[in-house]
């Protein structure tokens, strides 16, 4: 049985995308550029895996160890920056705390075990203690942020691979837009930056990506097939055609971390937001950001004098060509 909803997505639109993809360009343009003068002057509220802390588990025998009992009772406290996770099936937490400015680590450890235990009762057991200093946890910054270049550049060889250089631009610019804002989005917030956070931008430039490449797929099923008709129409189409499996495949993902942001606890619920907001934008770039470029840019043909093929510079270049043909005039 078909949902009965599905049938108020049209099969067929006819959107004029590409007729305010100027507009649209610089509104992006201006979103990133006050992302990044954000993440600069007021920086990002990075949390206990990279500014340092204590980590340690906590079980209790024959019982499994509530995460939000122990939560509260390490926020009460006052420590600053405190993470609880469950770990394996029996019922030990993980928790990671701040230790407080000038205050030394092995004491505050021995306060917080002081603490639980009378939370958690004497049967509370802690072990696998560690602490990680602000230089390891900088380094590990450093690695994660590498890990996203890493990332984008790859995307850049499979694209320009796969189609051409300028689809590969296209792609990589829709990339680092999704990044850069989503970077924005906790500045603005001040939402803690973790490595939950890194999986979450990584997740985001693949889902990005995937959208992409459908668009680009279509197009350039298209561009063969309307090889008269001028580019911009071409991805104008090309987009419409998408346009329902790309509105169908976000909802779905949105509806599921919707869920994960309103259920799945605070563990989970920055990771759920960093998520919906990303494969918004996500969406979002595939239509204004990389096909824009694409047409800015033209596409290579096999036969030079199709000018369906390539952008308005080219074609222009092209124009005064024949021209200059027609003419009997040689060319400069």
């Amino acid at each position: 049985m078909r949902w009965p909803l599905i049938r108020l997505l049209p099969h067929k639109t006819n959107l004029h995308f590409v007729s305010v993809a100027a507009l649209m360009g610089v509104i992006s343009v201006l979103a990133v550029i006050g992302s990044l003068v954000l993440c600069f002057t007021q920086g990002l509220t990075l949390g206990i895996d990279f500014k340092g802390g204590t980590a340690m588990e906590v079980s209790t025998p024959g019982r499994v160890v509530d995460p939000s009992l122990v939560r509260a009772t390490l926020n009460s406290m006052k420590l600053g920056d405190v993470e609880v996770q469950t770990i394996g099936t029996a019922g030990a937490v993980q928790i990671k705390f701040q230790t407080p400015k000038g205050a030394d680590p092995a004491g505050t450890a021995t306060l917080v075990t002081q603490k639980l235990t009378q939370t958690l009762g004497p049967a509370a057991r802690f072990a696998n203690a560690s602490v990680v200093g602000p230089k390891v946890s900088g380094e590990l910054f450093k690695s994660g942020i590498m890990a996203l270049g890493i990332a984008i550049f790859l995307m850049l060889l499979f694209i320009w691979f796969r189609y051409q250089l300028q689809f590969g631009l296209g792609a990589v610019a829709a990339l680092f837009h999704d990044v850069i804002l989503t970077f924005g989005l906790f500045a603005v917030f001040r939402m803690e930056f973790t490595l939950t956070t890194i999986a979450a931008i990584l997740t985001i430039i693949g889902y990005s990506m995937n959208d992409t490449v459908v668009v680009f797929d279509r197009l350039r099923e298209n561009l063969r097939k309307f090889r008269k008709s001028p580019l911009r129409d071409v991805i104008e189409l090309s987009i419409n055609e998408t346009l329902s499996r790309t509105i169908i495949t976000g909802l779905t993902a949105l509806l599921a971390l919707g869920g994960l942001a309103f259920f799945g606890g605070e563990a989970l619920r920055t990771f759920a937001i960093a998520l919906i907001f990303g494969i918004t934008v996500g969406t979002y770039s595939s239509i204004y950001v990389a096909s824009p470029i694409i047409l800015l840019w033209g596409v290579k043909s096999g036969d030079e004098d199709d000018a369906a093929m390539v952008g308005p510079a080219a074609q222009a270049a092209m124009a005064r060509k024949a021209a200059d043909a027609k003419a009997g005039r040689k060319p400069a």
